[in-house]
Formats: C-alpha cells, structure tokens, sequence
C-alpha cells in the first residue's frame, strides 16, 4: 500500500511541512501490558515540567467522544502539572462536523461531576468547535492547486483556502491531545488531523474527505505517508502558534503508549506502534 502511494506522488510537497525547530519525542511503552495510570501521571508532570509554560496561555485540542482515551486522566494530569504556572488553561473539543456536545457530555468525556466543573476546574474554558460558524473561523493562508496536485498525484487540481478556529490564535501554546489508529481517509489518524479537519472550516474540511475517498479505503487505510497526511501537514504548518502534541496508542480502555513532542514527530513514532499494535495482516483478502 505504501508503494501505491509513492505513485501517488505523496511526499512531493513544495513546501517544508515539518516544525522550524527540531524535537526529541519522549515517550513511554508499556514493555508488557499496558500502562498504569500512576505511570501516565507522572510521565504528563514530567514532561509538563520541561514545557515553557510559565505565564503563559495555553490551549488543548482534544477529541470527543467518538474517540477512545484516558481523557479524565489526561485532564487531571494536566491540570496537576500546569495549574499555578500557566495564565490560562483551555481546552477546544476537535469535533470536525460532528454535533457539539452539551455540558453532561463533556462532564463525563473528561470525568468531571457538575460540582468539580463549576468548583476547582471553573476558570477552565472548554469549547466545541464551530465549523459552521464563519464567525469562529478565521483563513491563516492557502494551499496552491499546483501544490494539491503535487500532493495528489494528479488526482486533483484546485486551490484550498486553509481556515481554523479563531481561539487557536489566542495562546501562545497548542497542545493536541488525543489516540491515534488507522484511519480509513488519512491512513492513520491523530497528530496534526485534530487541527484538519478537527478544529477546521469546510472547505479543506470537504477536501480532506474527497481526496481520501479518490485514492480508496482499501489504498489508504493503515498506510503512514499518504497524500492526505501530507495535506493535514501542510495546513498545520500554516498556524502561526507553537505546537506540541500527546499521542496515546490505546487499545480498548487500556493505554499501551504515550508520545510527546512536535505534532509530526509524536504522531510518527506513535504511528509506527499503532500499526504493530492494531492490524492484522493475514495471507489473503476476506469477501
């Protein structure tokens, strides 16, 4: 599969689509099992410890509930690492065109009763994002048709304007939050997608999808470079905010990996896991 996308042409992207500055990732494998959540905690303070957060804004991008993690105690974890250093604290909730969800629903996505959410975690902003709602969108720059069909292969020619949510712009740190799997449009999910199409407008939102559905689920799913990550990259590299990114390989309720660094960087290691850890190959194809 990873041969057909090399005809394809991903990877021909005109433009640098990796951070300005280079990351290690960090990361914690669990070498048999899975990862106790005493291990998760101290791994997130550890990490949080060396970010340069001091006084300054930060915003989480995070899924919903369609996706499976250890959300409650990611959040706790964060909060107990972060609360007193940063000026704020946010978290903007991925949904891409997915219905927003109501108070109840992100009470029990992050495992909060009502009372914690109006008591300790109250100066805590969580939003849905808006992807029909021009006003909460604002365009960061465009992706050329010459680029797209460089990406593409020649699958297509058209120019995209790259459009996210306005509260990305408001900090001074992102951090995506989220698992990571293979992925029937992108080839995997996680990393970078939680921006586009997760907290994106419709337009690349609408071509995300069609050049996924172009190449074919067959040809995508479970392959790691695709032309549609290098879309998702190439968008990401438009925002003009400092970016980090936690991938968690997860299986069922249980959590076999974390990753933290630059988004590119955690979400590779973190899908060259998933692939060991969620597909099964066998020696010839089911009808």
């Amino acid at each position: 599969m990873q041969q057909r996308m090399n005809q394809l042409g991903c990877g021909q992207c005109p433009r640098e689509i990796k951070e300005m500055y280079a990351m290690t990732v960090r990361k914690q494998i669990a070498s048999e099992g899975f990862l106790s959540e005493e291990t998760m905690h101290a791994f997130v303070s550890e990490v949080c410890a060396t970010m340069p957060v001091d006084g300054r804004r930060v915003l989480f991008i995070i899924p919903d509930q369609t996706r499976s993690m250890p959300m409650p105690l990611m959040f706790r974890a964060l909060y107990d690492a972060l609360s007193g250093r940063v000026a704020k604290m946010d978290y903007l909730i991925a949904l891409g065109t997915h219905p927003p969800m109501t108070a109840p629903m992100i009470n029990q996505l992050l495992g909060l009763t009502p009372e914690e959410r109006t008591g300790l975690y109250r100066d805590i902003g969580i939003y849905n994002h808006e992807w029909q709602n021009p006003e909460a969108l604002t365009c960061i720059g465009e992706i050329s048709e010459d680029e797209i069909e460089a990406i593409s292969g020649g699958l297509m020619r058209q120019s995209v304007r790259v459009t996210i949510n306005k509260r990305v712009l408001d900090y001074d740190l992102v951090c995506i939050v989220g698992p990571l799997f293979p992925h029937e449009v992108v080839g995997f999910s996680g990393g970078n997608k939680y921006f586009y199409p997760g907290v994106s407008g419709a337009e690349i939102l609408n071509l995300f999808h069609w050049l996924g559905a172009l190449i074919t689920n067959y040809a995508i799913n479970g392959t790691k470079h695709t032309p549609v990550r290098a879309v998702v990259d190439l968008a990401a590299s438009m925002i003009p905010v400092e970016k980090r990114c936690f991938c968690l390989t997860v299986v069922g309720k249980e959590t076999r990996a974390i990753f933290f660094g630059a988004p590119e960087d955690a979400w590779s290691e973190a899908a060259d896991l998933s692939a060991d850890t969620h597909i099964v190959y066998k020696d010839k194809p089911f009808k």
